[in-house]
C-alpha cells in the first residue's frame, strides 16, 4: 500500500486500522461545542503529523489517518473527507472549504479485481497557502502547488501549478 502497488483493501489488518480511524473521527465529532474545531486528542494522535494550531470542523472523516500530515494553520471546514490509503500532505496555511474530498485510493479497472478489493494508493500533496473551495474533489496522485486556488465544486484530475486558479470538471486553469 505504502509503495503504490496493488493490494487488497479487504485485509483484516486494514479493516482494524479503519475501525480505529472511525473511532477517532467519532471522538472528534462529539467534542463539546466550546471545543468545536479543536482537534480531538484521539484524532491528533492518529495523524502522521499535525501542527498544534490546525482547526478541523466536525464532521470529519478519514480512512486511516496515519497517512495524513497537516502543516501549521491548516483549516478543514465541516464535512471534509480524506481517504488516506496513501500519503496526504497539506501545507501550512491551507484552507479547505466545506465538503472537500481528497482521495488517494485508485480502484482496479477490472471488475473482478475490484470486487476482490484490489486498489492502489497514490499520494496527494497540497502545498502551502492553498485555498480549496467547498465541495471540490482532489483525485489520487495529484499535486497542488503553493498558493493555488481550486474553485468550489471542481474535480481536480491532474497537477495544479503554484499560484494557479483552477475550476470546473475537470478543473482547468482560468
Amino acid at each position: 500500500m505504502a509503495e503504490g502497488q496493488w493490494y487488497s483493501c479487504l485485509a483484516p489488518e486494514l479493516e482494524a486500522m479503519r475501525v480505529t480511524a472511525r473511532a477517532a473521527c467519532h471522538s472528534h465529532a462529539t467534542l463539546a461545542p466550546d471545543r468545536r474545531g479543536a482537534v480531538a486528542p484521539m484524532l491528533a494522535r492518529l495523524f502522521a503529523n499535525i501542527a498544534e494550531d490546525c482547526f478541523i470542523e466536525a464532521p470529519f472523516h478519514c480512512s486511516y489517518g496515519v497517512n495524513t500530515s497537516l502543516g501549521a494553520s491548516v483549516y478543514l471546514n465541516a464535512g471534509c473527507v480524506i481517504l488516506d490509503s496513501g500519503p496526504v500532505s497539506i501545507g501550512r496555511g491551507t484552507m479547505c472549504g466545506p465538503g472537500v474530498q481528497i482521495y488517494t485510493a485508485d480502484h482496479h479497472r477490472d471488475p473482478a479485481e475490484r470486487a476482490k478489493g484490489i486498489e492502489r494508493a497514490l499520494p496527494v500533496t497540497i502545498g502551502a497557502d492553498v485555498w480549496v473551495g467547498g465541495g471540490a474533489i482532489i483525485l489520487p496522485g495529484v499535486t497542488v502547488g503553493a498558493g493555488a486556488i481550486i474553485g468550489a465544486g471542481s474535480v481536480v484530475t491532474r497537477d495544479v501549478m503554484p499560484g494557479t486558479c483552477v475550476l470546473g470538471n475537470p478543473a482547468r486553469a482560468r
